[in-house]
């Protein structure tokens, strides 16, 4: 972030050097030049002297004192961006955004004070800063600016390559501010438009700068929590990961992400490699998608016995298989006596609420009832939260949200052969 406002310093100060003093009115340039003209010589002459003082301090007290003295000056504007930039030096942050501020009331166009103002409320953002309201304010400025940009002309004694560095630069305040403040308000089409064009820009400056990272892992997010998700958002996450030095967060979030899409981490640690070694996707970037989850159903049931799955496999099927494959596994377990370790939801001496697998457990929610063969002795009733093994026949099932019914229920005493299966 210290390079991105160093950045923004370098912008002000080029706008500085490159302002030329408007002419007196003794040295009127032709009307087809269109320069500014300070006709009044004491006008001109006080505002000479605070455009070649050197002292930043003294400066910014010699414009304060000019604009106070020729509130409707010609060169109004002008003042104000010095002013602006005099301020920026001096690193106060206030009287930099009040005057960027002043600017925009002179000239609600002006793309210097815009790119100030959407970078700085964007900062204000990213530490916290009343976070909401300041991500939609840099937002504004932002989609402003990038309008102002595209009628602004050339300053002055700016050269053209400086010109179009300068609009390079202000555009990826302006892309990145708008792109940042839809994210935060997941917004996440806008997200993704505006991020994307300011990962460019910077591509084309320098592919191997760190500081894309504060655009480059709010794009990867602007993909990925989108519904679906872009599987281009890996490619972004991972080269998050390179830009940040392999941030733990960052590296996990996108193996996760990465995991959930593909249905498993294979190739992950090579998308992290590759992603060190270029900025951007290659023309070819694919990630292969995780099988649907009535594809993984029927691959599961044609392929394993239903008497040896867990209560996990069975929920997949039941749940999620299409009517022949729910069918076809349920005629093979729906009255078989099975012995299972559950935990606890709640329980009477004849009702056993029971989380069976691994997602339910962890959730503390029922996916088994079990009707027991006979009344439990009222010290025999398990607590909630007890782990208890269970002996009972699948009886009836409801697919969504997933229950299974069993009946003839026995507390057994010895640990059953079938477990809660490992999360999925």
């Amino acid at each position: 972030m210290k390079k991105s406002l160093a950045t923004l310093v370098l912008i002000l100060a080029a706008l500085a050097a490159a302002q030329q003093p408007p002419a007196p009115a003794a040295q009127s340039a032709p009307a087809a030049q269109q320069k500014k003209e300070i006709k009044d010589p004491a006008e001109y002459n006080s505002y000479i002297a605070a455009l070649r003082e050197a002292n930043p301090q003294a400066q910014a007290q010699a414009f304060e004192n000019f604009l106070q003295q020729y509130p409707n000056s010609v060169v109004k504007e002008d003042a104000l961006e010095q002013l602006m930039a005099a301020y920026e030096k001096l690193g106060n942050a206030a009287k930099t955004g009040d005057t960027a501020s002043r600017v925009l009331q002179a000239n609600p166009n002006n793309v210097r004070a815009l790119a100030l103002l959407a970078y700085t409320k964007r900062a204000a953002a990213e530490a916290g800063q009343a976070a909401q309201q300041n991500a939609a304010e840099a937002a504004q400025y932002g989609q402003r600016g990038l309008q102002a940009l595209a009628t602004t002309t050339k300053p002055e004694g700016m050269s053209d390559a400086d010109f179009e560095k300068f609009k390079s630069q202000v555009a990826i305040i302006f892309n990145g501010s708008a792109g940042f403040g839809a994210l935060q308000n997941k917004d996440f089409p806008n997200a993704q438009k505006y991020l994307q064009a300011a990962v460019d820009l910077r591509d084309k400056e320098n592919p191997n700068d760190p500081t894309a990272l504060r655009d480059v892992y709010p794009l990867a997010l602007a993909y990925l929590e989108a519904t679906p998700i872009n599987p281009t958002g890996l490619w972004w996450i991972a080269r998050a990961a390179a830009l940040s030095n392999n941030n733990p967060q960052i590296v996990n979030y996108g193996k996760f992400r990465y995991t959930k899409y593909h249905g498993s981490p294979d190739g992950w640690d090579q998308l992290l490699a590759q992603a060190r070694s270029g900025a951007a996707p290659p023309a070819n970037f694919a990630i292969a998608p995780a099988p649907s989850l009535a594809e993984q159903a029927k691959t599961l049931a044609d392929s394993k016995d239903p008497k040896s799955m867990d209560f996990g496999e069975w929920e997949l099927i039941l749940s999620q298989g299409a009517p022949d494959v729910q069918q076809k596994v349920w005629s093979q377990i729906r009255g078989l006596e099975v012995p299972f370790a559950a935990k606890t939801v709640s329980a009477t001496r004849t009702k056993l609420e029971l989380a069976a697998t691994a997602d339910a457990i962890e959730k503390n929610v029922a996916d088994v009832t079990v009707t027991m063969i006979a009344p439990l002795p009222l010290a025999s009733v398990p607590k909630a939260g007890q782990e208890i093994q269970v002996q009972a026949k699948p009886d009836s099932y409801t697919p969504n949200p997933f229950m299974m019914q069993m009946i003839d229920g026995q507390l057994i005493a010895k640990p059953s052969a079938k477990k809660p299966p490992a999360r999925r």
